[in-house]
């Protein structure tokens, strides 16, 4: 498949570097390193490098720190499951209301089936969080707090060190579902108050299927997966061996183009913002402008449909989002823009652009190119548009 992908919060492009280290692990390495012999040494070896190596992408003081999962979601479910097992006698839960689906989903099922009091966090219109709020949910009765270190739709950054230290005081464990943030910003769990955190692959450039899941040396832990003695008997199955490779060589990369991220590809992402702001009337981005990952950009287009603005770029062989991967088939606005305060008329059309380390600057002069001409297309043929006097005033966020 060719064009232009600026897709990359939902997945990315499997590095070539990571696939030439993927590969001999289906043919070559292929024992079982469970295995007492020279095969499955040979491939338990790869897995411990591994280790090191997301280790180091997450500052983390000990490799053994890090149990390796099957992605984002179940990291961050045994991440919860395992705080309320090992605390049975706390019933309150914290997180935020624009959490991925992995985090509310499981939270709305413990709260209607088996009981759990959970507190769910308000955004303000930069998607930043009530921290008043935040501080009035912590209690002694809270097992565990679970918030997000970076929006996957708006790029929007929470003070994560903050957070975990004021549910610490409380005697709270503190997740982060860190997805997104990962491999894009710095980070040092070491020197933090951060008891556990999800990353997933496939999006910074590993396969799908493989994710890791962070446990702070000390903590109380309970598995979600019981079996066999794998992951130090905290993550039970013959260990993804070709992904766990996979995501060590992805991390290893991360850490080396972290710099770029922060710098070409978010010169790329103002680039962008900044022409199809000027370019197209009755627009705006959302997230907080100042405290952003690097690679997203979330643009919400007045009076017409996200759905049709993603078939027409698919026309000109452009890849974005009407929002998360995981939600976009509703026909609701995303749960992240109604918790902004967005208005019905400007979430509809919010369009996610992220970029990646491969995004070039020739494809981000092509999209500004042809946003323009999409956005005068579908206003003409809506009501609402037309309704509004084809020149209405654009909303303006609570930020500008």
């Amino acid at each position: 498949m060719t064009g232009i992908y600026l897709d990359n919060n939902a997945t990315t492009r499997v590095d070539p570097e990571v696939l030439a280290e993927m590969l001999p692990l289906f043919t070559q390495d292929f024992g079982n390193p469970s295995s007492m012999h020279g095969f499955g040494a040979a491939v338990g070896g790869k897995i411990e490098w591994a280790r090191k190596q997301v280790q180091a992408l997450l500052g983390a003081a000990h490799d053994s720190e890090v149990v390796f999962t099957s992605g984002g979601t179940e990291s961050d479910n045994t991440a919860i499951l395992s705080a309320l097992e090992a605390y049975p006698k706390k019933k309150s839960i914290v997180t935020s209301v624009v959490e991925h689906p992995a985090v509310l989903a499981l939270c709305d099922y413990l709260e209607k089936k088996r009981g759990y009091t959970v507190h769910r966090i308000a955004v303000d219109g930069k998607g930043d969080l009530d921290i008043d709020a935040y501080k009035a949910a912590l209690s002694e009765d809270v097992a565990i707090v679970s918030i997000m270190w970076a929006n996957n739709e708006t790029g929007t950054i929470f003070p994560i060190e903050e957070l975990a230290v004021l549910a610490k005081a409380v005697g709270a464990v503190f997740h982060t579902d860190a997805v997104q943030a990962v491999g894009k910003i710095p980070m040092k769990l070491a020197d933090s108050a951060v008891d556990m955190l999800s990353l997933s692959g496939h999006k910074l450039h590993a396969p799908k299927g493989i994710g890791a899941l962070y446990v702070k040396r000390g903590l109380r832990f309970r598995p979600m997966l019981r079996g066999g003695h794998q992951e130090r008997s905290r993550r039970a199955g013959t260990e993804n061996a070709p992904g766990i490779v996979g995501l060590g060589a992805a991390a290893q990369l991360a850490l080396v183009h972290m710099q770029d991220e922060n710098t070409r590809v978010k010169a790329l992402r103002d680039k962008l913002e900044a022409a199809i702001l000027e370019a197209v009337p009755n627009c705006f981005v959302t997230g907080n402008p100042a405290n952003r990952l690097p690679n997203t950009a979330n643009v919400a287009f007045e009076y017409i449909e996200g759905e049709a603005i993603l078939l027409l770029l698919n026309e000109h062989g452009i890849a974005a989002s009407s929002g998360s991967a995981c939600t976009s088939g509703s026909l609701e606005p995303s749960h992240v823009m109604r918790a902004m305060g967005v208005p019905y008329t400007a979430a509809h059309g919010a369009t996610r652009f992220s970029l990646s380390r491969e995004t070039t600057e020739a494809e981000i002069d092509r999209v500004i190119a042809v946003v323009p001409g999409i956005i005068e297309r579908l206003r003409s043929l809506s009501p609402y548009w037309a309704g509004a006097g084809a020149a209405p005033k654009a909303f303006a966020p609570t930020y500008a």
